[in-house]
């Protein structure tokens, strides 16, 4: 994806930060915060992208780039971020790795 200026949008976790991020060249421009309860899970706790960049798509792209990089990775997702509940909601092909909140 490519913005006005010419700058790709690209996806890269950054798990010294625990995130998975939105970036616009060098700029961080939104993430899919998460935290490791057990060995096995993943648990979302916060989505957000910068307003300049809302509406379009990139927080729902960014969740698609994580929940698929952590079931190549062996692991479940618990979604405590509301958004990222929503989101499996929506996308049952991801049913398999996903575990309730508690």
């Amino acid at each position: 994806m490519t913005d006005a200026g010419g700058d790709a949008i690209t996806y890269v976790h950054a798990p010294e930060q625990h995130r998975y991020e939105v970036r616009d060249g060098e700029d961080v421009v939104g993430f899919a915060q998460y935290r490791l309860p057990d060995d096995e899970h993943v648990d979302f706790v916060h989505t957000e992208v910068d307003d300049a960049y809302g509406g379009r798509g990139l927080a729902g792209a960014v969740v698609e780039f994580a929940l698929a990089d952590v079931r190549d990775r062996g692991r479940r997702v618990i979604a405590h971020c509301p958004y990222v509940a929503r989101w499996l909601t929506k996308h049952p092909e991801y049913d398999d790795i996903a575990d309730p909140a508690r």
